[in-house]
């Protein structure tokens, strides 16, 4: 019976997937992000860990864990802890700094817009900061790269009119300004 050849799957990188020499997908960060990070794993490692292993030792000491809330409490906090560690070692393993020369070419992750909103009667001006998803705080302004806003603006220049499909339907903006 001769043998079947099967298809390799074609794998196509997206221009907004930057992946690390390891061929995992990189953490896009700026430098700021990057050192909170930091200071959270400090702080989860060095404080945290050290405070939910105490719970945990003062739970055991009320004896009979079957029956023991305080017990059950302290070792979930402790694999949400354990878990959080291991997300943001992995985010900082991969971490790609963004630098000024990678915003140079129209908008891109760490650039700063400011927008026209041409779908609302009141023209009020719209500034985001497209950042990586690690870092995303749209109550102040920052967008991730990949949320439908921050995707459609990446590549356009001062000028550039962008339609933009939302929950709510679609939104047209117009690009006035790049930092």
């Amino acid at each position: 019976m001769p043998t079947k050849k099967t298809k390799k799957p074609s794998v196509k990188k997206t221009e907004d997937q930057i992946l690390t020499s390891t061929g995992e997908k990189a953490t896009l960060i700026t430098k700021e992000g990057l050192n909170k990070l930091k200071e959270e794993l400090e702080y989860l490692k060095n404080i945290k860990r050290k405070e939910v292993a105490e719970r945990i030792k003062e739970a055991i000491s009320y004896g009979d864990l079957s029956e023991n809330s305080e017990y059950e409490e302290a070792k979930n906090e402790q694999a949400f802890v354990e878990g959080r560690i291991l997300e943001l070692e992995n985010k900082i393993k991969h971490a790609k700094i963004i630098t000024e020369k990678q915003k140079a070419s129209g908008v891109q992750i760490g650039t700063t817009v400011h927008l026209k909103n041409l779908t609302k009667k009141k023209e009020e001006e719209e500034v985001y900061t497209i950042v990586g998803s690690t870092e995303t705080d749209p109550f102040n302004g920052k967008i991730s790269n990949e949320s439908p806003v921050g995707n459609a603006l990446l590549d356009k220049r001062k000028g550039d009119k962008v339609k933009v499909v939302v929950p709510a339907g679609f939104v047209e903006y117009q690009i006035t300004k790049v930092d």
